[in-house]
């Protein structure tokens, strides 16, 4: 510790090979490169009480791919759940629609927006 706040202090001392040790940075290195951005989640709800676990992945940078056909017997929960869902993405900034006859609802965050434009197939 004396060595490493004499060389702060400007204080010379020969450095010797023991002073120094090797770092190996490619396993941290690896593990940074493979960590993502952010992720796509599949999910599947049925009543309100599913709502704050779709809107914390929004709010923790994450895509979300919801299945809201359960909700179709059930209007009133159905627009509900559907204006709490609007309210996270234009609350992050992200973006919200409707897939499939309105089967599936896709939710994204902040500087993620969805085109309208399809590509392919017959329209």
């Amino acid at each position: 510790m004396v060595k490493f706040l004499d060389s702060l202090l400007g204080k010379s001392t020969p450095s010797t090979e023991d002073d120094y040790m090797d770092l190996d940075l490619e396993a941290f290195e690896q593990a940074e490169a493979s960590a993502p951005a952010m992720f796509v989640k599949i999910a599947a709800i049925g009543d309100i009480k599913d709502s704050p676990r779709i809107k914390d992945e929004i709010y923790n940078g994450n895509v979300v791919i919801a299945d809201i056909s359960r909700l179709k017997m059930d209007k009133v929960m159905y627009e509900r759940v559907l204006k709490d869902l609007k309210e996270v993405a234009k609350d992050v900034n992200g973006d919200i629609i409707g897939l499939g006859d309105q089967r599936y609802v896709v939710i994204t965050p902040n500087s993620v927006k969805i085109s309208r434009d399809k590509i392919g197939g017959v329209e």
